[in-house]
């Protein structure tokens, strides 16, 4: 099927792009909300999954034996901006399992964030894997190994111990088969299981609400939930639209962005769970999307209509500073009044 338009990217007052995709919203009981586009497709989350990798952290009791903290636990599930207290926070992680950055195996790359890009190179310093998007996410990964006392070594791998706990995780949080045949490798080395935005929406629901979920898993969820409500910046960083999101809507709103057009959520206040990936991978129309879809659901509560204003659209500018479109919400996304 031809998937509708998600977002719309002005010139003036004319339309010059869009972005098609699919999005979903479904309760813990998987009963659709709202269903545009294929959503049986199978896509690949990506990043937007790191909530539930990280669920065997928790689960395992390896954050509680190496005490980590709300901000260590935020960072587990995040795509940092590698600015300083990223890589700190990534260190101090491993440091708590008697480990180091030489244990990392995402690889290395210049932050993602340009500030901190700038910092590091005028430093005459070259980025390591502390300054990868997903280091806390493997930070994590090794403190698993370490909690369940297995070598980290490998870790990425999908015959380790971690592996297999993950992917375990994923398939019975989402209720989807996690298949080899539709596998690949991540951008930070590790599998990643191509499966349907609706399965996404459900795990994404469970995982706001503990419904479908066994006490110990749901009580896994809570935690990292509170742990992202409480420090949203762990979670992307200065001027990313999870942190910003996050830093207004606090417990309301969990989103997380994954690579290539994806974004997943949750409103545990209204036990729904959101899954969407625009067909072209672009992130600047599935940040839109998702707010839209928030805005579109979230109840109503005093000062709200101010809160969501700064995230309808994205103005963009020419390198002159001068306003010459912006990117909005496609019709079928927008609140209904």
């Amino acid at each position: 099927m031809d998937n509708p338009v998600l977002a719309e990217v002005t010139r003036g007052n004319t339309v010059e792009s869009r972005h098609r995709g699919a999005a979903i919203v479904v309760d813990a009981d998987g009963a659709v909300v709202l269903s545009l586009g294929d959503v049986e497709r199978p896509v690949f989350p990506r990043s937007a999954v790191k909530a539930l990798q990280a669920l065997p952290l928790l689960e395992s009791g390896a954050a509680d034996r190496y005490g980590l903290v709300p901000a260590e636990i935020a960072l587990a599930v995040s795509s940092h901006s590698g600015e300083e207290l990223h890589a700190e926070t990534s260190l101090g992680m491993l440091k708590k399992a008697g480990r180091d950055a030489s244990c990392l195996e995402c690889g290395a790359h210049w932050p993602m964030g340009e500030a901190a890009a700038r910092a590091l190179a005028k430093a005459g310093r070259e980025p390591s894997a502390l300054n990868n998007n997903c280091s806390g996410k493997h930070a994590g990964f090794v403190c698993l190994s370490c909690g369940i006392d297995e070598d980290p070594a490998g870790y990425v791998k999908a015959g380790h111990k971690v592996q297999q706990a993950v992917r375990a995780a994923l398939e019975e949080v989402t209720g989807a088969a996690h298949k080899v045949e539709l596998s690949g490798t991540d951008g930070c080395s590790i599998p990643t299981y191509a499966v349907p935005l609706k399965a996404l929406a459900l795990g994404f629901a469970r995982f706001g609400t503990g419904n479908g979920l066994g006490p110990k898993r749901a009580e896994a969820a809570r935690r990292i939930r509170e742990a992202v409500a409480a420090n949203p910046f762990m979670v992307a960083g200065t001027g990313r639209f999870d942190t910003r999101f996050m830093e207004v809507f606090g417990a309301r709103a969990f989103i997380k962005t994954g690579a290539e057009g994806v974004y997943c959520g949750t409103l545990p206040e209204l036990g729904y769970g959101i899954a969407l990936k625009c067909d072209d991978g672009a992130g600047r129309a599935t940040e839109i999307a998702m707010a839209a879809l928030v805005e579109r659901f979230l109840s109503r509560q005093d000062g709200d209509e101010a809160a969501f204003a700064p995230f309808r659209e994205t103005v963009m500018k020419n390198w002159n500073g001068i306003e010459v479109g912006r990117v909005r919400a496609a019709e079928a996304l927008r609140p209904r009044a």
